[in-house]
């Protein structure tokens, strides 16, 4: 089984541009928005939010890494695909995709030296608390997304410096792997969490792995 990991934080504040330092051959992108990557670079990019297409190029993926960027979009397009339809079968059919993809296709069908990133947005309720953002609320009351993931890492901008944050504040869902990562704020670098996640876990790169085009 592979090792999903969420990483949450609003528009701007440096979730794909975590992935700067990836070479190619280090990480396949899926790019379900289908907007460019915010730097330069060669990175193996797929551009889908269709999930047979999603879950193939997972399945066939000859990089140690891939990242789903602005998943959150897979539950808003299939939303607004289905907006006209009445009824609660749609918020069904979307929830059900969404946690196949993540419980079913990467925790328990890829091999277990492959780790995927999800990139998402977050959502905050009348309270302050934070989360992933989803829609309708079997998501959020039948499932709770983030209890499928060990490791929910959040962006953080202050004075021009972008970090993730580790670990709970007592308002978010954050939470990494005891001694994991020392500090509870890192740079925002996901190359270096990929590194980090590999050595703690003992995960050895298979020689030959390259990127998918």
């Amino acid at each position: 089984m592979a090792i999903p990991v969420l990483i949450l934080g609003e528009s701007g504040t440096g979730k794909s541009a975590s992935l700067r330092n990836f070479k190619r051959g280090e990480i396949a992108v899926i790019n379900v928005a289908g907007k460019p990557l915010p730097f330069r670079s060669d990175l193996g990019m797929i551009s889908t939010d269709q999930y047979p297409a999603i879950v193939r190029a997972l399945k066939g993926m000859q990089t140690p890494s891939a990242a789903v960027d602005d998943a959150q979009y897979l539950l808003a397009n299939a939303f607004m695909r289905r907006s006209g339809e009445m009824g609660y079968q749609k918020f069904t059919d979307i929830a059900k995709d969404y946690w196949s993809l993540i419980a079913e296709t990467v925790s328990r069908d890829l091999p277990a030296d492959r780790i995927v990133y999800f990139l998402s947005h977050l959502e905050r309720d009348q309270n302050g608390f934070e989360k992933v953002k989803t829609i309708g609320k079997l998501l959020d009351e039948k499932i709770t997304v983030e209890g499928l993931f060990t490791i929910v890492l959040k962006t953080h901008v202050e004075d021009g410096q972008y970090t993730f944050y580790t670990q709970n504040s007592g308002m978010d869902t954050v939470k990494s792997p005891i001694g994991m990562f020392a500090e509870m704020q890192i740079p925002n670098d996901l190359k270096a969490v990929d590194d980090a996640i590999r050595e703690y876990y003992g995960i050895q790169i298979q020689k030959g792995e390259q990127a998918n085009d």
